[in-house]
């Protein structure tokens, strides 16, 4: 009698294991490498950080309606944004917690009352009809979320090693800083150097054969001098027009005075003898 207690004991303790455990598993923890799983079905998904105070207080709340996802028809999932910074990035996650529903790859951000009963009734009676989805280019899947995703990796493993040089290395804030800077202008040049390279690569510039700069440059030259030697012959024209000009008014001029200065010449009448 006994032993069929105790047998009946270790039974009852494995069931409530394996129900507490099924339990905790309702909640679908979701990361950088699986979170395309929520592109297809139904989804509520939250983000979190396990040292932020509203987040502690709504994880009972969470997982609560996340065990009546089978009865609701749709899936419960949760984001840590420490674990998984670039999907932060991905969803433009600027407070914490943030829920977002998703029906077959469309994202809706849900903004109602925190309780299993407002979640419950936001599925069952479809209210995510009403909330406008976001725009295609700020969906998550989309090119340019995922190149956000990537800058907010980037960050995270820059402030790790930042992290890293204060603790092991001892150095102060502005000698990591320091080293950041000068890291980032040697980047930036290499960068800088790779692209003209690719540039000269794809649009190559055009050379001129010599044969051809030659003439041209012989004909400049004459044109330059053709129209030096025209500007000379100009100003030698004016001038011979300036002095043929003064000799014709000097001349007149003389012929004015020779007129005026030669005497009249009267003839005297022959007188009658007496």
């Amino acid at each position: 009698m006994a032993l069929l207690k105790m047998s009946l004991s270790v039974l009852f303790i494995l069931f409530s294991a394996f129900f507490y455990v099924n339990s905790q598993k309702t909640v679908a923890e979701l990361h950088e490498d699986n979170w395309h799983k929520i592109l297809e079905d139904e989804w509520m998904v939250e983000f979190y950080a396990p040292w932020c105070p509203a987040c502690k207080g709504l994880q009972a709340i969470w997982k609560e309606f996340a065990s009546m996802g089978n009865d609701l028809g749709i899936k419960v999932g949760q984001v840590d944004v420490t674990i998984s910074p670039g999907l932060s990035g991905r969803f433009m996650v600027t407070a914490l917690p943030t829920i977002f529903h998703v029906f077959n790859g469309e994202f809706r951000q849900y903004k109602g009352t925190r309780d299993k009963a407002s979640f419950v009734s936001f599925i069952k009676e479809k209210k995510w009809k009403t909330v406008d989805p976001i725009p295609s280019w700020k969906s998550p899947s989309s090119f340019q979320m995922s190149l956000i995703s990537s800058f907010f990796k980037l960050s995270q493993v820059l402030r790790g090693i930042h992290t890293h040089l204060m603790e092991e290395f001892g150095l102060p804030t502005w000698g990591s800083y320091l080293i950041f800077a000068v890291a980032t202008i040697v980047l930036g040049a290499l960068l800088g150097l790779v692209l003209v390279c690719i540039i000269d690569l794809v649009y190559p510039p055009k050379s001129i054969p010599v044969h051809k700069v030659q003439p041209e440059s012989k004909e400049k030259s004459a044109d330059k001098l053709s129209d030096d030697e025209l500007a000379d012959e100009d100003i030698k024209d004016d001038l011979l027009d300036d002095a043929e000009q003064l000799e014709q008014e000097s001349d007149s001029e003389s012929g004015d005075k020779s007129r005026h200065s030669s005497p009249t010449v009267k003839k005297r009448k022959a007188r009658k003898a007496d």
